[in-house]
């Protein structure tokens, strides 16, 4: 559960485009077994601590001939940003992805104070 404070609180959105193998033959689309995406993303202004980051599949492109398996997940979650995780195995065959996500959490206000 995150509770929230008095502190001004703010959300962050955006997504990205983690992939289009298809185009090119990489190994979401011809491969097999265990794969892995990663995608950094960096928030455009910091977080007072770590957020709660929501992430979600907002286009994806996948052959039908075979089971589809996916993960998709946030990892390295810190104040200044976190990896998009997308993991897929066995025959399945992706040929694009694309990742909604969005980051809430505290940020800095101007009255507050830093007592070292």
């Amino acid at each position: 559960m995150k509770v929230f404070s008095a502190h001004r609180m703010a959300i962050q959105q955006g997504d990205v485009a983690m992939f289009s193998d298809y185009e090119n033959g990489g190994d979401m689309w011809t491969g097999s077994g265990n794969r892995e995406r990663r995608h950094a993303v960096r928030f455009k202004q910091a977080f007072r601590s770590v957020p709660a980051i929501v992430v979600g599949i907002s286009l994806w492109d996948v052959d039908t001939g075979a089971a589809v398996r996916a993960e998709v997940k946030a990892e390295d979650i810190t104040p200044n940003g976190f990896d998009i995780v997308f993991r897929t195995w066995a025959d399945t065959r992706v040929a694009r992805l694309r990742v909604g996500w969005t980051a809430i959490g505290d940020v800095a206000n101007e009255d507050d104070w830093d007592v070292i």
